[in-house]
């Protein structure tokens, strides 16, 4: 029988409980860290021990929602209704920023929440691409235009994008288009992990099918999604992190209510027939994704954004500007060589 998100996230915490000296989030509990999430209409960026994030997918998938549970709080106020007169025209697709910070087992997290509101609700959604593509290659622009300095500013804020949360409709079906096209252009850029939004609108039966038709759109056209199984190094995360793999990808329940019971206060959405409880493992899988996302695997995060996509992007944009690493030598050499002649002549 496979693993329970409650399992995964009560073996991932023992393993927290005690950092060694050396690690991430050991110096990170000291002076916080900064993590930044990006949400597509559904879009946001958070920060943590300096960490950003980023969250996407169509308006009415829960971005809000997902984002004030996730934080335990209000970060997003209910949005205004829309006049009868303009419902019918999509708005241009802008960035909004939200920040917060929060501690997580005495790590102080800087939350940085950009909220892309209007993706993918027009008919023609090509600019949709480039604008995300282009706001997180700013974000590598600047990295790269301080590490060029020849005097750094100590207190520069790094900006990157650490994960992008990329809500999928609950269609029952498979991918779509939008969905393909966003995560083949930004998966090189940034670690996206795939969730399925609303997932109460399927039955249980519905959600297992759709997940499995979602991986195997992701494994036939080869969609670069965020593999947690990147590092294997250390032999008790990797087993771990394959089980996470299992989940993906996840179903997220979401709510703004708490309600009393006899076991205490618990976070639950209302329907007339019942209600879920969003922190019960056996009913979505948000607990497990807010452990990963503000938790266990920060550091993961953080170090593949700066260690992989960044190191891969510096070293095409360095190719593009037309000086490779290495070529420069080359060049000094060739400069040198006719000097070098002359004096040996004279």
């Amino acid at each position: 029988m496979p693993p329970s998100a409650a399992s995964i996230v009560s073996s991932m915490s023992n393993r927290a409980a005690t950092p060694r000296p050396s690690s991430y989030r050991y110096k990170s509990e000291k002076r916080g860290m900064t993590y930044n999430i990006m949400l597509m209409r559904l879009t946001y960026a958070l920060c943590t021990m300096n960490r950003r994030c980023v969250f996407v997918g169509q308006s009415g998938l829960g971005r809000r929602t997902f984002l004030n549970t996730l934080c335990e709080r209000e970060v997003i106020p209910p949005s205004e209704p829309s006049s009868p007169d303009t419902a019918n025209v999509a708005d241009p697709m802008k960035f909004d920023t939200y920040e917060v910070n929060l501690e997580e087992e005495g790590t102080r997290i800087s939350l940085k929440v950009i909220d892309a509101a209007g993706f993918g609700d027009g008919l023609d959604n090509t600019s949709c691409f480039k604008q995300l593509q282009d706001y997180i290659e700013a974000q590598f622009d600047e990295v790269l235009v301080e590490e060029s300095r020849i005097k750094r500013n100590r207190r520069y804020r790094d900006h990157r994008l650490h994960v992008l949360i990329y809500f999928i409709a609950p269609t029952g079906h498979s991918l779509r288009e939008l969905d393909i096209e966003l995560i083949r252009r930004l998966g090189e850029y940034v670690n996206i992990i795939p969730v399925i939004g609303r997932a109460d609108s399927l039955t249980v039966d519905e959600l297992a099918g759709f997940k499995q038709n979602v991986m195997r759109d992701i494994d036939f056209y080869k969609l670069p999604v965020y593999n947690f199984c990147w590092d294997e190094s250390d032999g008790d995360a990797l087993k771990e992190n394959r089980e996470i793999m299992d989940f993906i990808p996840f179903s997220v329940v979401t709510c703004d209510e708490v309600i009393d019971n006899e076991f205490g206060s618990v976070r639950v959405r209302r329907y007339p027939w019942g209600t879920i409880e969003i922190d019960d493992e056996s009913q979505c899988d948000f607990v497990l994704l807010r452990y990963i996302m503000l938790n266990s695997h920060i550091a993961d995060l953080i170090n593949y954004t700066e260690d992989v996509l960044y190191e891969n992007y510096r070293t095409k944009k360095l190719e593009v500007g037309g000086f490779a690493e290495g070529e420069e030598e080359d060049d000094d050499e060739e400069a040198e060589t006719p000097a070098l002649s002359a004096k040996k002549q004279e």
